[in-house]
């Protein structure tokens, strides 16, 4: 049986702490480079379609497990992240997801946060690179929670939609990731386009004095 089917199985209340508990360890303790935390998200959404969890419920685990975690990642990193790197092995940490995630930060600073929320590789790394980097973490946590949202939100509602065909959304989870942060930057830019075209008329003064 598949972890899929198996989280599926769990008593209610158990299944709700896998659905914080997987994004909330993937960063922290990088569990993710063995079981990606939107797995937990994805299931959540598919157990509030059977009606076995309430959809606030899973949304609010999903998006707490995933700021905190990475709010974690970040101070780990910042404190025992050169330690910690060096004794995961490379067949599961590749050294081109590590320079990918430094490149990343170097570039975007506290954006590289929420565009490598994303994406699974980036989305183990980049917290805790982002303490070993020094970035400050106010604007690490900024980027964080927009990010936290957006993506858990996403991957809970996909989950409630695909429903019982959870298993090929499953599959092209990744893929999910990249098309979710493609559109929130086709809207961003969207709307920078359309202010410029219709820029905001200046408050007309008085005609009294």
């Amino acid at each position: 049986m598949h972890l899929a089917d198996r989280i599926l199985l769990l008593p209610p209340a158990v299944a709700l702490l896998l659905v914080f508990a997987l994004p909330a360890l993937e960063a922290s303790a990088f569990v993710g480079f063995v079981v990606p935390g939107e797995i937990g998200v994805l299931l959540g959404g598919v157990l509030a379609n059977q009606g076995k969890l309430p959809l606030w419920a899973v949304l609010v685990a999903g998006i707490g497990g995933a700021i905190l975690g990475d709010s974690v990642g970040y101070w780990v990193g910042k404190r025992w992240g050169e330690a910690l790197l060096s004794k995961i092995p490379n067949r599961i940490l590749r050294q081109e997801h590590v320079t990918r995630a430094e490149d990343s930060i170097r570039r975007n600073g506290g954006k590289a946060v929420f565009v490598g929320r994303f994406t699974a590789a980036l989305r183990v790394l980049i917290p805790g690179l982002s303490g070993m980097s020094h970035v400050p973490y106010r604007k690490f946590l900024l980027w964080n929670v927009a990010g936290g949202v957006l993506w858990a939100s996403g991957f809970v509602l996909l989950g409630y939609l695909a429903g019982s065909q959870y298993q090929r959304v499953a599959h092209n989870a990744t893929l999910f990731g990249i098309g979710l942060l493609v559109l929130i930057a086709g809207v961003v830019v969207l709307r920078k386009v359309r202010s410029r075209r219709h820029p905001a008329e200046p408050e007309r003064e008085s005609a009294s004095v």
